[in-house]
């Protein structure tokens, strides 16, 4: 787990590494601390978002004001959040994460109701990262389960970012007219390729980018250009013909803001997310922005691709959760069948 802190006072903004507390301008109130828990590849995204937020938050006359972020696995996350992390904010890429913090009373029970698109302000898709000149010749989700293709997906146990690739084979299997059983034995085929589980999607592009393991890496399209900067180029980006839309719900932390006074900021705070500011910050970071003009004028980067949503293939995100991920689900299943070849 990584924090960052910024401060923002009516003196300027300024970036302190965590853990540092927020200093105290001479003359003013010490700042207002928010803490914003995400999910593990988001965190350039919010450091810029951040950044935006706070000059914009000192001119419209906020009080001083720090904001903390946090980046892991999603489901980590979440269950830091539930076990006792104060997070004023919680920002992740599946709603499944949010639900169980409202079935503990950290969140209030409509917290996708609360704010426009289901309460999450950007998208990305499920894309699979191949070495350039795509040697294996990967073109979609089944040559992920071809014999002799090493897959580097983080675990589906603790992260989103291995659920939606779960879900994304799974799902288009199905978009392309295969039944659940052909659809069980893809998915079981790819992980079975699979030669290391990474907890979040940072550490597994640290194992494919850096270490050089695996002949494709699944992730999020917005991840991919920040890979490619990286490490160099030496990549390429291939759009399955069928991929899961990935939405990114996020919610205020009711027991928390309401415990440290802190809701005014912390719901400015998300609203913000929709701003055309934060909707152009979000493109900039390749997330695909609900706002119309915002993608229009960033259409070049985001190709159209045939994507489906895990409430369209899957019931919901509690329903998925149970049937695939909870303790004993398929993807349980699907493990201890492996471990007994």
């Amino acid at each position: 787990m990584h924090r960052r802190t910024f401060l923002a006072t009516p003196l300027g903004l300024a970036t302190l590494a965590a853990p540092l507390a927020p200093a105290r301008a001479q003359g003013t109130a010490p700042a207002t601390t928010l803490l914003n828990v995400s999910y593990d590849v988001s965190r350039e995204f919010y450091k810029d978002f951040n950044a935006a937020f706070l000059a914009h938050w000192q001119a419209q006359g906020g009080a001083p004001l720090a904001l903390n972020q946090s980046h892991g696995g999603s489901s980590k996350q979440a269950r830091s959040v539930a076990d006792g992390l104060a997070a004023d904010v919680v920002t992740m890429n599946q709603a499944n994460d949010i639900d169980m913090l409202a079935e503990r009373g950290l969140v209030a029970a409509d917290w996708s109701r609360r704010l426009p698109d289901n309460a999450a302000p950007t998208t990305s898709v499920s894309v699979i990262l191949v070495r350039a000149g795509n040697p294996r010749g990967i073109r979609d989700w089944t040559d992920l389960g071809r014999p002799g293709v090493s897959v580097i997906v983080p675990n589906p146990k603790t992260s989103g970012n291995g659920r939606y690739t779960y879900l994304a084979a799974w799902g288009a299997a199905l978009r392309g007219g295969a039944g659940p059983d052909a659809a069980r034995a893809l998915v079981a085929r790819l992980f079975g390729n699979v030669p290391v589980l990474d907890g979040g999607g940072r550490a597994a592009t640290t194992t494919f980018a850096q270490r050089g393991m695996g002949d494709a890496l699944v992730t999020f399209e917005s991840e991919a250009p920040l890979i490619e900067r990286e490490f160099g180029g030496g990549f390429e980006r291939v759009y399955p013909g069928w991929t899961v839309l990935a939405e990114n719900p996020v919610a205020v932390v009711d027991a928390v803001v309401d415990r440290r006074g802190t809701r005014g900021a912390a719901e400015a705070y998300l609203r913000h997310l929709w701003s055309p500011q934060g909707q152009a910050i979000a493109a900039r970071h390749h997330l695909r922005p609900r706002d119309a003009r915002v993608h229009a004028a960033h259409a070049g980067q985001f190709p159209a691709v045939r994507t489906f949503t895990v409430d369209e293939a899957f019931g919901g995100w509690s329903r998925a959760q149970r049937t695939h991920f909870d303790d004993g689900g398929v993807y349980d299943q699907i493990v201890a069948a492996a471990g007994r070849r």
